[in-house]
């Protein structure tokens, strides 16, 4: 659902076409994903059309960076002792 959200706004009609779940199903994930700050929405006449939300996307990847930069050094420090085990 990012992926099609990078090119721009789409319908929930849209992204279920391309997606192999039911429009509930992308409704479901829509919503969850602007209650976390990803996505907004806004409506033009009928439709809703969804977009990335950079600021709440910003947040998250600057998250994943912090804990694969925790994680690695976690497992660099392990490596360490059991190197120098030995």
């Amino acid at each position: 659902m990012f992926e099609l959200l990078r090119s721009g706004p789409r319908s929930v009609g849209d992204l279920a076409a391309a997606l192999p779940v039911s429009r509930p199903a992308v409704s479901q994930h829509l919503r969850v994903l602007e209650s976390a700050g990803l996505v907004t929405h806004r409506r033009e006449g009928t439709r809703h059309l969804y977009e990335l939300e950079q600021t709440g996307v910003a947040e998250l990847r600057t998250w994943v960076n912090g804990f694969w930069d925790e994680a690695l050094a976690r497992f660099k420090t392990a490596a360490e002792a059991k190197g120098g085990s030995k």
